[in-house]
């Protein structure tokens, strides 16, 4: 996926063409006349007609194979708000569902930075929309990658604060809607802006890591596709994907610095028919080169918390080279790329999205009622659901999804309220452990509790993650504030 640097009408309904053959071409040139209409005499800060930024997220959408319907709802997503036509005007024309999408949209307004109280009124609206509808957000992100990538005509504070405002709450909501490809794409381009020096010095290292590598990674892919062919197992496709720039640069940091422990900056990706020719696939490449020791990662049958499938292996190729191949099927690669966008591809007309993703979009528009009325909880909801998940285990073999650096503490209190309040240890990997360990990807932790205790520890508040957590430690301090009170107000029996 890459922005189109001089879009046009006739470029994006080819590219529609070519995944829709059913696709209303017409109605779409009608939308895309409509929209140049509305925004005639209209010009963004680079000097470009207006109409130009509609029609170059329609085709970032495009690109993504996404249903003609959200695009068109992308190409006047900008109407009500920048001209005289009304929603009423475009319900008219469009119909009532592109109406509401380009209402969704709509609601959640221009960036205008008028203070923190109508910034998270602003955030408060935005997650609000997305419960409503999924799609609203596919278009937005598409219209922010797009003014991303025309920042430098803005000022340079205004620049800074909308590439921030997209790295920490943009990026990590595709990325928590499992939009791998949007969530790259957002990051890679406010690096720049809000990163200026650590910016450059990634490229710079990313470029003396894979320079003359090009070779050796197409022989490892000749040599790999022999062997798994030969095996018997239908290769769709082979092929090597380099590191995203900022995905690189937040690894060199957990590594400090070192880079020669990064080891998938190029990985080959294999993408066959089914599960089992997933698992085939690695056995042939275990039996090819050995395995590099507690590097293999099984997410087909533990998926992330988004979703994501694939299985991950490190190997010692040719030359005793470190070299990391993904393997997973096209519906799994689809999944990864795309995420909650997969579900309105051109095939699948009217799909909602999986029940996983709108739980928790609506769990954050409820959230947003409690708090979000100050910049500490804003930080506080970026833990809770922006920050990267880890999923760990119930000694039964449940799922539990956690804010990353969660405590014993926290998975307590997801299981239950009272297993929170009552909790006394925590059993992590069959190893007592203290209650304020980070937890990590993949732990099974079991929770002991003492039946006496009535009341948790407030020192809890020192380390739990979770907005739960927090919520119920708390609400017990208030309650226990409380008796104490009433105990000494009262007059004694």
């Amino acid at each position: 996926m890459h922005i189109e640097t001089s879009p046009t009408i006739n470029s994006l309904l080819k590219k529609i063409s070519t995944y829709d053959q059913a696709a209303d071409l017409d109605i779409i040139r009608l939308t895309y006349d409509f929209a140049k209409q509305a925004h005639e005499g209209q010009f963004r800060k680079s000097g470009e007609p207006y109409i130009i930024h509609p029609l170059a997220a329609a085709h970032i959408l495009a690109d993504m194979r996404i249903d003609p319907v959200i695009i068109m709802a992308t190409l006047l997503h900008d109407v009500p708000e920048d001209t005289s036509v009304t929603l009423d005007d475009i319900a008219k024309n469009f119909g009532d569902e592109i109406a509401s999408l380009v209402s969704g949209i709509t609601k959640l307004g221009k960036l205008k930075y008028r203070g923190v109280e109508r910034y998270l009124e602003n955030l408060r609206k935005m997650f609000v929309a997305m419960a409503e509808d999924i799609r609203v957000m596919i278009i937005k992100f598409a219209d922010r990658i797009h003014n991303l990538s025309t920042l430098s005509s803005l000022p340079p504070q205004k620049a800074y604060r909308i590439a921030l405002e997209s790295l920490e709450i943009y990026a990590p909501i595709a990325g928590r809607l499992g939009m791998d490809q949007m969530k790259s794409m957002l990051e890679d381009l406010s690096f720049a802006y809000v990163f200026p020096k650590e910016y450059q010095r990634t490229i710079a290292l990313h470029k003396e890591k894979i320079a003359g590598k090009e070779q050796y990674f197409h022989e490892i892919q000749d040599i790999a596709t022999k062997d798994i062919e030969s095996a018997g197992i239908p290769l769709i496709s082979l092929s090597g994907r380099n590191k995203k720039l900022y995905s690189f640069y937040q690894k060199l940091i957990r590594k400090n610095n070192e880079v020669n422990k990064v080891y998938d900056l190029i990985a080959i990706r294999a993408i066959v028919p089914t599960v089992a020719d997933c698992y085939a696939t690695l056995g042939v490449l275990h039996k090819l080169w050995k395995p590099l020791s507690g590097r293999f990662k099984d997410y087909i049958s533990q998926p992330k918390p988004n979703g994501y499938q694939s299985l991950h292996t490190t190997v010692f190729a040719k030359d005793n080279q470190i070299v990391e191949f993904q393997i997973r099927t096209e519906d799994m690669e689809e999944e990864a790329s795309f995420g909650v966008a997969a579900h309105w591809h051109y095939d699948e007309h009217g799909a909602k999205a999986p029940k996983r993703e709108v739980q928790w979009a609506k769990e954050l528009a409820e959230i947003q009622k409690e708090m979000l009325h100050k910049l500490s909880d804003l930080e506080e909801i970026k833990v809770n659901f922006l920050q990267t998940r880890i999923f760990v285990f119930t000694p039964a073999g449940d799922v539990i999804d956690l804010p990353e650096n969660a405590s014993p503490v926290d998975f307590a209190y997801h299981i239950h309220t009272d297993i929170g309040n009552k909790c006394s240890g925590a059993i992590v990997n069959e190893k007592m452990v203290r209650l304020d360990t980070s937890l990590k990807n993949g732990d099974v932790v079991e929770i002991l509790t003492d039946k006496n205790r009535k009341t948790p520890n407030e020192d809890w508040l020192k380390f739990v993650k979770t907005h739960s957590a927090k919520t119920h430690i708390r609400n017990h301090q208030k309650k226990t504030k409380m008796a104490a009170w009433l105990k000494a107000v009262l007059p004694k029996k």
